[in-house]
């Protein structure tokens, strides 16, 4: 998810990258870990990004949030943060609620699915709804979360599709963020990383939101990565 959060903002700004997938599987999750990953950053978790282009050797950072301000410093446009004091505070608050506050609810799913009736899951459900209709007001006289297109909305957009998967649906109750949704998913940025995580899951039977699966015959470009080894 967060690793995704990234490489859709760098396709939306243009930024030239090479793509290394972190080996993944069932049983062992990310173990054993990507020597990049453990050596770079000591949560031991991606997405980490090493720039060699700098002139005083190769800089080295991690997490999706501070990624997302090292983009916008490196090429400031397209602007994802909102412009003036205020509103680009406000963005970032609202990338923030994405991860910190929305996500836990998601978390709480996993593992769940054949209990959704339980009171757990319940619970975890009832919380992305709140969170719904807190976004839902705030697109009453905008497109995008933030009024114009953001970093907020990546992280969203990404973390409600892991929600959507694991049983925390959009319902009719939010008509404005469920335009939202189809607005933002249908950039072609997003498509090219959301699309090949969609047809990953079919290819392993795994689930895919019903509002993603015309993605499944998405084409996307290709574009320089190390070879992918999940299982």
């Amino acid at each position: 998810m967060f690793g995704a959060k990234v490489q859709i903002a760098a396709l939306e700004k243009g930024i030239a990258f090479e793509l290394v997938m972190v080996p993944f599987d069932r049983d062992d999750r990310y173990l054993p870990l990507h020597p990049e990953v453990a050596r770079i950053n000591p949560k031991n978790q991606v997405p980490v990004l090493i720039d060699t282009s700098v002139s005083d050797g190769p800089l080295e950072l991690f997490d999706s949030t501070q990624l997302f301000e090292y983009l916008e410093d490196l090429k400031p446009e397209p602007a994802l943060w909102q412009s003036g004091i205020a509103a680009r505070a406000h963005t970032r608050q609202l990338e923030l609620k994405s991860d910190e506050v929305f996500f836990p609810h998601v978390i709480k799913l996993f593992g769940l699915q054949d209990d959704m009736e339980s009171a757990a899951a319940q619970a975890a459900c009832a919380g992305c709804a709140a969170f719904y209709e807190y976004l839902e007001a705030l697109l009453f006289h905008n497109d995008f979360l933030a009024g114009g297109y953001s970093y907020a909305d990546i992280a969203f957009y990404v973390a409600q599709t892991y929600a959507e998967r694991k049983g925390a649906l959009m319902t009719t109750k939010t008509p404005r963020l469920i335009a939202w949704r189809e607005r933002v998913g249908r950039r072609p940025a997003v498509v090219e990383v959301i699309a090949p995580m969609m047809q990953f899951l079919a290819s392993h039977n795994r689930g895919v939101p019903l509002h993603l699966q015309h993605l499944l015959h998405e084409t996307v470009p290709h574009r320089p990565q190390q070879p992918r080894s999940d299982a």
